[in-house]
């Protein structure tokens, strides 16, 4: 019997709302706050059990800090944005509170996200014998804790690792993102950086296209090689990789739009002044763009997420490919999103439950592969993710 604070009403947090809402046995009391409160009363309407909501700006340590003070909750959940990571964190040891968020810090005027500035706590909250979980989403989140139950399950030793990630899902939209657009694009047009033998390497966004087709006739996609943020503490976690990448589908409408908003200046993070006043253009853009969490009455087709790892087993080589796939339709039907709020939603929920239940707890600032996988993973197919494994003969992503 655990109370909690999720901070953010977006489609992420409407998600973790809802299952967390599922579980009255972990989560017996349940406080959502963000910037916009009639964003979270429009969440509690939505639900079968009553959870109180709370205005706070995630940006302002003091507000947060008493805010938790007053609430006391056992954890805080961190789905507000990536640029509130710090803050939320400062507020969390100024009232001695357990943290989980899904996404590393960003600052704002940088389109450049790295785990240093969070890593830059472990020694504060070890010291308060508190714990932040870090990553706690699908990716990140999911796919480290699929690489760790690899690594421990059906490898002696891990080579390379490949994070696929497709969305194979269609909002009838000519251009619209699944989650919070500045974010999206940021990440989308940042330089890519995988890790290659011992060291990362730089390669220009979108530079590396592949060919992939998903298992249980999800379709075949073109995904394109880009920086995520789980690559950072992966391959410092799990030191024998080799080589390791990440890839995302993207259509080519999508690809299109965003070329053209890149070159007209749409996409650019550094104010400019309009009419008297200064603007960002890719937040003015953001107000433009359809809501995520909008889009899931409409949105149809399935996504599917997973890693690939090629390693050595009983001295012999052998590929692995565990994945995830969700239908879209489903996740709305069940809490009005579109699977990926969803698919980051659920694992935040499981994080935060392993936390409450003690399976996952230790003082310090950590990374969800860290921990052991069985619980995650069974917790997985309780909640609405289920996931499969199936060994592969070949695999090769240099097309």
């Amino acid at each position: 019997m655990s109370k909690v604070v999720i901070i953010g009403a977006g489609g992420v947090g409407g998600v973790v709302t809802h299952k967390c809402a599922q579980l009255p046995e972990v989560f017996s009391e349940i406080v959502l706050a963000s910037r916009t409160e009639a964003k979270c009363k429009a969440i509690a309407a939505q639900l079968s059990r009553p959870i109180r909501t709370a205005q706070v700006d995630a940006d302002n340590v003091p507000e947060l800090t008493a805010l938790l003070q007053k609430e006391q909750p056992d954890l805080v959940i961190n789905v507000a944005l990536p640029y509130q990571d710090l803050t939320i964190m400062d507020a969390c040891l100024a009232a001695g509170i357990d943290y989980l968020d899904t996404a590393n810090y960003e600052p704002l005027d940088t389109a450049k996200f790295e785990y240093k500035w969070q890593w830059a706590y472990r020694e504060k909250f070890e010291q308060a014998g508190l714990m932040a979980l870090l990553g706690s989403g699908f990716d990140p989140g999911a796919t480290n804790v699929f690489t760790a139950y690899l690594a421990k399950h059906y490898f002696d030793e891990i080579h390379e690792l490949d994070i696929i990630d497709v969305n194979g899902g269609d909002h009838g939209y000519p251009f619209a993102t699944n989650f919070n657009p500045e974010i999206n694009i940021r990440e989308v047009t940042a330089e890519c950086r995988h890790w290659e033998n011992g060291e990362f390497v730089t390669t220009p966004a979108m530079s590396k296209k592949a060919r992939f087709t998903c298992p249980e006739e999800v379709g075949s996609y073109n995904i394109y090689r880009m920086y995520h943020e789980e690559l950072e503490s992966l391959v410092i976690n799990f030191p024998t990789l080799k080589r390791a990448q990440f890839w995302m589908s993207f259509g080519d409408s999508y690809l299109k739009h965003l070329e053209v908003l890149g070159n007209v200046g749409m996409t650019g993070i550094d104010a400019v002044e309009f009419n008297g006043q200064q603007i960002v253009p890719i937040q003015f853009l953001k107000a433009l763009l359809p809501d995520p969490s909008t889009l899931g009455p409409r949105t149809k087709g399935k996504t599917c997420i997973g890693c690939v790892v090629k390693g050595i087993k009983d001295g012999k080589e052998k590929i692995v490919y565990l994945y995830q796939i969700k239908d879209h339709q489903d996740c709305y039907a069940e809490v009005q999103s579109q699977a990926i709020s969803y698919t980051t939603g659920v694992p935040a929920m499981i994080g935060a439950k392993l936390m409450l239940e003690g399976k996952w707890k230790k003082p310090g600032v950590w990374n969800i592969e860290q921990f052991d996988p069985d619980p995650f993973m069974e917790d997985m197919n309780k909640y609405g993710l289920p996931w499969n494994v199936i060994e592969l003969d070949g695999f090769n992503l240099d097309g």
